[in-house]
């Protein structure tokens, strides 16, 4: 998934953003001095993709609790982000095996942190 694709639908509210990078990296206090800002995309929400990953084996249903605890509609398509497009294609892996529409946004946080905050 292309920035202009995540764009588009982030602005039609029809996605779920899930960040799986650390806490730290979500909350902006780490990160990678390759990039030019820390935090998260704007209507993120975090679930680490180890967290996925463990709930895999106990089925959707539990995945499925895990996003919609954290803030999240598990009925959406699901958009899955980290730093570099690593952790969180493992986690779309996941997703997409227990069933859920899910894609990876490659660019991810390393591209997004270069365009200007909204």
């Amino acid at each position: 998934m292309k920035v202009e694709d995540l764009e588009r639908l982030l602005a039609g509210e029809r996605v779920t953003l899930v960040d799986v990078r650390t806490r730290g990296e979500f909350e902006g206090e780490a990160g990678y001095p390759c990039d030019p800002r820390q935090g998260h995309i704007p209507g993120a929400i975090h679930v680490e993709w180890d967290e996925l990953a463990a709930a895999r084996p106990q089925g959707a249903e539990a995945l499925r609790a895990l996003i919609r605890a954290r803030g999240g509609d598990p009925d959406r398509p699901l958009v899955l982000y980290c730093h570099s497009g690593q952790r969180s294609s493992l986690a779309v892996t996941a997703l997409r095996s227990a069933g859920f529409e899910a894609e990876n946004y490659v660019g991810s946080w390393h591209e997004w942190s270069r365009r200007e905050p909204t």
